[in-house]
């Protein structure tokens, strides 16, 4: 049995490849997969194998259908493809992996010119930051620049006189003298009209009792009793402490020269029966 008569004799699905790219095509077009450039040229290069096999198949089909009639065919030789296309498929492959290539390089360079960019900008947040952490430190080349020196003035000097007046200058200094006199007089007049500044402070103290028991109206009246020259009272309140406790807020206005603090301490807890302490909550100069 001759090589041709066994391929007739053998089942081979030569439209197999056909089937699988009508399959593909199916789901690509159900999912909305559009086909790329080189998609294309590998169905033309299938189709191309497809025509091949069809025409190896048809003089084994020929074949087969001879060995059962008896009769033996002249094979047929396979289409040829032509060579034009080859060639124009080969430039349009060699076309595309160029442009492929070029592609290649081109994101080459972007990858570097972001990584630059990206160094830049950290250097640029490094220098923000270490400005933002020290304000007041300026540096010296932006220093403010200095004053440019006054010009000197022109010294014109006059001819001097012939004439000199020996016997005018004691005439002039006593009348100097005079004037300054008169002005420093003036001046001290002045001075001893104004009125003299008066130092203040407000003063606000805490008075605690005892206990809950304490007699808090007493206790305020008995702060109150303190007078001195100097010394202005002001308003006042409880504050509650603790445990029913109350403290005596009160308000005073006093005359740094003539009242302190201590003083004031000493004169309140005098009142022994209604005060256990006196503390100053605020000190403030008028």
């Amino acid at each position: 049995m001759s090589g041709l008569q066994c391929l007739a004799q053998e089942k081979i699905w030569f439209d197999k490849s056909k089937y699988d790219e009508a399959e593909r095509c199916f789901y690509e077009g159900v999912n909305g997969v559009p086909s790329a450039p080189q998609e294309n040229d590998a169905n033309d290069f299938l189709q191309d194998v497809v025509e091949a096999r069809q025409a190896v198949q048809q003089p084994l089909a020929g074949v087969k259908s001879a060995l059962q009639s008896g009769k033996a065919p002249r094979p047929k030789r396979p289409r040829e493809r032509k060579s034009s296309q080859n060639a124009s498929k080969s430039e349009d492959q060699s076309e595309l992996v160029s442009r492929v290539k070029s592609l290649e390089l081109d994101n080459k360079n972007l990858h570097k010119v972001v990584d630059d960019l990206r160094a830049m900008l950290s250097k640029l947040e490094s220098r923000l930051s270490g400005l933002e952490k020290s304000p007041n430190q300026a540096p010296k080349a932006a220093a403010a620049p200095r004053a440019a020196p006054a010009p000197t003035p022109k010294v014109v000097v006059e001819e001097e006189d012939d004439d000199i007046d020996l016997f005018g200058s004691d005439e002039e200094d006593e009348e100097a003298e005079r004037i300054k006199a008169q002005r420093v007089q003036e001046y001290a007049a002045r001075k001893a009209k104004k009125p003299a500044l008066i130092a203040k402070s407000s003063i606000i103290l805490d008075v605690k009792p005892w206990d809950d028991e304490t007699d808090m109206a007493k206790l305020e009246e008995c702060v109150r009793s303190v007078q001195m020259d100097g010394l202005l009272w002001g308003a006042s309140k409880l504050v509650p402490v603790g445990y029913g406790i109350k403290k005596l807020q009160i308000n005073c206005v006093v005359e740094d020269d003539k009242v302190g603090v201590d003083i004031l301490e000493e004169e309140i807890t005098k009142f022994e029966d209604y005060v256990q302490s006196v503390d100053v909550a605020a000190f403030n100069k008028i």
